[in-house]
């Protein structure tokens, strides 16, 4: 068929290809030359469309490919100029100075009179010299501050000073180089040995640049170094040593993975097996876990790194050797670290997140295995170590069906009952925790429900031990509260769910009571609050309320799930679920149970509620929680988090209060990254904010940019009328500060978007992706995109221009004005898409709003100032002229200047093209 045979023509794809590509479609384009590629056989025609595939992938910034596409292009004719520069070009931007020079050196033989090529030329030059300088300076640097790091008498601000040139300098990988070839690595241990905070720091980030993304580099300084050294100053007692440790872990590892993927030159060629390092980093690692040499700032970073980097990021990656390796050598090491009791004496070191950093590696490790022998067996390593009923807790918070199979055991819940009752204080405590996390989960909730209610309400009245006494209160509200927020379903009588209340916030209060015991009150509270007269009181309890705040903010990060919960509660941000009024008369009619709504879960107390919170100083405490490490800050905690700044935001009055105290900046990182909901609602809440204030207060610096992505995200058709509306009024407030937040707003592919809902019925959400077009229509992508052919974008614009929506008329109106200065080529394509646009114009330069008049005025103003002689004529000709003579001749009038101003300016250019003659303005 012809059709066929047309599209097997190598010379229509490519100029299909030629096409696309000046339509602005680069992928589409990349296509029809790749498919050109393979059927063509003319060796010249091949070379011209390797040049043009090599153009496509300069746009989109794939230089790698660029540069050789270039060079087949050379290969067939050496003096082809543009496939030369083209190269130059990539090679440049993959940071190959002198190959870039020598490129265009040849393009400005052939073409000597090229500016271009001469202007490339200088530069390029320069740029070679400038490096080359640094270079040569660079090795006495080094030796310089060496001297004065390991001299003795050297003045401390000096040594800072020489500490962080070093650090600096190893994060470019010629200064990296520079160092190790300077005796660098025996230098840097001498600073490891002096034992001195700053200079381990120093050393150790030192060495973090080193490794970065430089696989022969990072092994020759692990086997000079040494894997237990590494691990020994990890294993020290202070938090930025073990943390700028656990950093260069990650960087070694990222570079023997090859989890960094840097191009270099020859050194690939070398095929260097990190295998068996990989192998000891894990085994030392493995050790420090259950070592009583290492301190517990060392511990957490040691399992952050097993928890990084053993289970697999992608479940498509079938190799799971790290897991199955981790669990032969290591599980006994983590169920050790579970089972701690740190108020016993002779415990490992911890810090308060040790546990729960195990318990999380223990769930990833559990959720990395492939089939049931491999559960199985980790079951089995689990049933033999758990001598200690507290290891039973780890995993409970961890792998819940492990832990929840080994609860049904034979004889553990007979263990706990009989710690229960224990003389020993320590063991009444061990067992209320692990009641506790063992009711998690409804399945085996209902046993526990029937054994444990009495078992803790018997240890609640009888302790006076006040630790046991709060475990037991949150076991007991645990197991009350699984009715949800439905008020009808209690299993304690009324009232005694704001007694137990009234206790935990009492014990929150009391700052001589240790943080772990304080920590169980907002547990309690995270499950009472579920009860809405106990949020009214928490929120009325401002030292409580505090204190919350206070803990929130403190180094232990095990406490941000159950805040979290409380603020969820506290702001009715859960999800609520819907029921029709229909099924509660059929459910009422059958004698089932009804869910009811508290009278105090009604909007007015929610918001109440909200401004209480604010008062207190919620967001603070909400910007320290957000920038807890992600092992420790879950997608779900994030998610809640994100739905308590939504229900914060909801008010515009507060939208303010909420930025000054960094509220703006927080949203980022949880619209970002998280679950699919949470990035909603924090986007949902960003998008609020930014459409009300403004947006360079709000987030300060670079962070304005990273705002973009989520707006753009929530115009998404599948979101919401209300997030479509704000996201557009977010934009529109972004795309008036800069051109960058422009460009960056057209990266993000809003465009398409913000252009269909100028096309949508709601009136508010036309208005506001119409404003946001007038505040884009200075790019010149936008305008490119007016200016194509075989779409109504212009005449949508023009038509929008006589609707009877004043502010819709004055955005359509300003994009209008706006596009025909830039473009006259516009002035003229105005004018055919609609035979209305002379009438529409007449309308505008009549308005009585000034604003409008003005826009319309301009717009007159650029059909006279557009070359286009016949239009202007035309324009003279109509009865626009008398307008115009009637405005111009008004007396001057500050009110209404600007519009006098502009009809006076169209007058005379219409006298300049000799449309009419001179005329005296009124003296």
């Amino acid at each position: 068929s012809t059709s066929h045979s047309l599209m097997a023509d190598p010379i229509q794809l490519k100029d299909e290809g030629n096409e696309r590509f000046q339509a602005g479609e680069l992928d589409k384009a990349i296509e029809c030359y790749t498919k050109a590629i393979k059927l063509c056989k003319d060796k010249k025609v091949l070379a011209v469309i390797y040049r043009n595939r090599s153009a496509c992938f300069l746009k989109k910034e794939s230089y790698t490919n660029a540069a050789s596409d270039a060079s087949k292009a050379i290969d067939v004719d050496a003096t082809d100029v543009k496939a030369l520069f083209r190269r130059s070009q990539a090679l440049e931007k993959l940071g190959k100075l002198d190959m870039a020079f020598k490129d265009v050196q040849r393009c400005s033989t052939i073409e000597p009179k090229n500016k271009t090529f001469l202007e490339t030329l200088r530069r390029l030059g320069a740029e070679i010299q400038a490096k080359l300088k640094t270079t040569f300076s660079t090795d006495s640097r080094v030796q310089n501050m060496f001297d004065i790091l390991l001299d003795e008498e050297m003045d401390k601000d000096k040594k800072e000073k020489a500490a962080n040139n070093l650090v600096v300098l190893a994060r470019e990988d010629a200064g990296a180089e520079r160092i190790f070839q300077n005796n660098g690595v025996p230098l840097l241990l001498d600073m490891l040995e002096t034992g001195k905070v700053e200079m381990v720091l120093a050393a150790i980030r030192t060495f973090a640049g080193m490794c970065t993304g430089h696989k022969a580099r990072t092994m020759a300084i692990i086997h000079l170094v040494g894997i237990d050294k590494l691990c020994s100053i990890m294993a020290v007692d202070n938090e930025d040593i073990a943390l700028a440790t656990s950093d260069l872990f990650q960087c070694i590892n990222d570079s023997l993975t090859g989890g960094d993927r840097r191009t270099y030159g020859k050194e690939e060629a070398l095929v260097l097996d990190a295998s068996k390092d990989l192998k000891s980093i894990l085994l030392a690692l493995l050790e420090m876990v259950a070592s009583k040499k290492v301190s517990g700032h060392g511990r957490d970073q040691a399992l952050n790194l097993l928890c990084r980097n053993v289970p697999r990021k992608d479940k498509k990656d079938h190799d799971h050797s790290k897991s199955l390796f981790t669990i032969d050598h290591g599980l006994k090491k983590i169920l050790k670290v579970c089972g701690q009791i740190p108020d016993l004496p002779d415990q490992l070191p911890m810090t308060e997140n040790t546990q729960l950093i195990a318990s999380v590696l223990l769930d990833k490790l559990w959720d990395d295995l492939r089939c049931d022998p491999e559960r199985d067996h980790y079951r089995e390593v689990c049933d033999e170590n758990i001598h200690a009923i507290n290891a039973l807790s780890g995993l409970l918070q961890g792998p819940f069906e492990v832990g929840n199979q080994l609860v049904g055991r034979q004889g553990i819940m007979e263990m706990m009952v009989a710690l229960c009752g224990s003389e020993r204080e320590v063991d009444q405590m061990v067992a209320v925790e692990a009641l506790i996390h063992s009711s998690t989960k409804m399945s085996r909730a209902s046993f526990i429900i029937t054994n444990g209610v009495s078992l803790l309400k018997d240890i609640y009245k009888k302790t006076k031990n006040e630790k046991i006494k709060i475990r037991a209160l949150v076991g007991l509200c645990k197991l009350g509260s699984a009715g949800g927020d439905d008020y009808s379903m209690r299993q304690f009588a009324e009232g005694s769910t704001e007694k137990l209340a009234k206790q935990c916030r009492k014990w929150l209060c009391n700052s001589a009571m240790d943080t772990k015991t304080r920590k169980w009150a907002i547990e309690g509270l995270a499950y009472l609050t579920q009860d809405a007269d106990v949020k009214d009181d928490f929120v009325e309890d401002e030292p409580a309320m505090k204190a919350m705040f206070e803990l929130a903010k403190s180094k232990d990060k095990t406490i941000l799930y159950a805040v979290a919960c409380t603020l969820v509660n506290c702001t009715n941000s859960y999800e609520k679920k819907e029921i029709m009024p229909e099924l509660i008369q059929l459910a009422k009619f059958s004698k089932q149970h009804v869910p009811e709504q508290h009278p105090k879960d009604k909007k007015d107390f929610i918001q109440k509620r909200v401004k209480r919170l604010l008062k207190g100083g919620v967001i603070s405490a909400l910007t320290v929680m957000v920038k807890a490490d992600n092992l420790l800050l879950t997608d779900q905690t994030k998610e809640m988090l994100a739905r308590v700044f939504l229900a914060l935001a909801d008010d515009a009055k507060d939208r303010g209060t909420i930025c000054a105290h960094g509220g703006g900046k927080a949203l980022i990182p949880l619209a970002l990254e998280g679950s699919a909901i949470g990035k909603i609602r924090a986007s949902h809440a960003l998008a609020k904010i930014a459409a009300v204030s403004n947006p360079e207060i709000a987030f300060p610096g670079e962070r304005i940019y990273e705002v973009v992505r989520p707006l753009v995200s929530l115009l998404h058709p599948e979101r919401d009328g209300v997030q479509n509306y704000e996201a557009l009024l977010s934009l529109t407030n972004l795309a008036g500060l800069n051109d960058k937040l422009r460009v960056k707003i057209l990266k993000e592919k809003a465009l398409p978007e913000i252009e269909q809902y100028m096309f949508e019925d709601h009136d508010h959400i036309r208005q506001a992706a119409t404003e946001c077009m007038c505040n884009l229509v200075t790019c010149k992508e936008v305008q490119d995109r007016y200016l194509e052919d075989g779409n109504d974008r212009l005449k949508l614009l023009v038509l929008m221009c006589a609707e009877d929506d004043e502010k819709l008329q004055r955005a359509a109106a300003g994009a209008l004005a706006m596009l025909t200065a830039a473009q006259k080529k516009l002035c003229t394509k105005m004018t055919l898409v609609t035979l209305q646009w002379l009438e529409i114009l007449q309308r505008l330069i009549l308005h009585d709003q000034p604003q409008i008049q003005h826009r319309g005025l301009v717009i007159v103003y650029n059909i006279l100032n557009s070359d286009d002689n016949e239009l202007a004529k035309k324009l003279i000709e109509s009865e626009i002229l008398e307008i115009l003579t009637v405005i111009g001749k008004a007396m001057d009038n500050p009110k209404r200047q600007l519009v006098i101003d502009v009809a006076r300016t169209c007058l005379v250019k219409a006298m300049d093209l000799g449309l009419i003659k001179p005329f005296t303005t009124p003296s």
